[in-house]
């Protein structure tokens, strides 16, 4: 089935990648190869593939470890029929976070589940990032649609300016401009008021969260320098309070 003309499957792809804090993990089992599914808490690196934070003494950990293949299923949870939600299957490979990359990792994975501080340094627990080869999208009658992972994933490119300043920008703004996030949340997407706060920051947008309630923020132009992403959060703030 081929999608309609007004639908954007990347931009419906990347907002769930983006917005889903858990997923349905399909793994292998250990000896039998069979199908084992589990439900899991996950956030995102920086190009939007999925983190996963998991135990040694998990089922779905010890398939990982003997065979790294598996799909993930992301939804949108929507009211009413939840088959008239948009969902996403990813399917790839989970691997162990390289030690060079753990630090990263740690600080938007609690970011998105800060309860976790409470165990991320067990030391049965370990980080995992998916490697995706493919996705499967549904988002709706004439919405079905395979996708490659540069369709889905944002390109980083450039951009290393922008990630080195990401964790002192989320900081600056959850310190010093929780007004400025809440306007982006109810004048520029529409959401209701709330202690919202920022998870993450990426060429392509801001993440917001506020309990178990996530939002995304597409910017208009990709941004790449920490300059770019100050002029950006200004101009979205303007716009933002133009609308109030």
């Amino acid at each position: 089935m081929q999608p309609t003309a007004d639908f954007n499957p990347a931009r419906v792809a990347k907002s769930l990648l983006r917005r889903r804090r858990e997923g349905a993990l399909a793994t292998l089992l250990r000896g039998s190869g069979g199908p084992f599914c589990s439900l899991v808490n996950l956030a995102t690196a920086p190009d939007g593939a999925p983190i996963l934070l998991i135990s040694r003494l998990a089922v779905h950990t010890k398939n990982l470890l003997a065979d790294p293949r598996m799909s993930l299923m992301l939804d949108e949870r929507a009211e009413g029929d939840p088959l008239e939600g948009a969902r996403i299957m990813l399917l790839g490979t989970a691997l162990e976070a390289r030690p060079a990359d753990i630090p990263l990792l740690r600080r938007r994975y609690l970011a998105a589940h800060p309860g976790a501080e409470a165990y991320i340094d067990f030391t049965d627990f370990s980080l995992f990032t998916i490697e995706t080869s493919a996705a499967h999208l549904v988002a709706g009658f004439g919405r079905i649609v395979d996708l490659a992972p540069t369709d889905f994933l944002t390109d980083l490119a450039g951009a290393a300016g922008l990630l080195d300043a990401e964790p002192s920008a989320v900081d600056h703004m959850n310190v010093d401009h929780l007004d400025t996030l809440n306007l982006y949340a109810t004048k520029l997407i529409g959401a209701g008021a709330a202690d919202w706060r920022c998870t993450g920051v990426d060429p392509e947008g801001l993440d917001l969260q506020a309990g178990r309630t996530t939002l995304r923020l597409d910017f208009p132009e990709r941004v790449t320098t920490a300059a770019e992403l100050r002029d950006m959060l200004k101009r979205m703030a303007d716009i933002a309070r133009s609308a109030a």
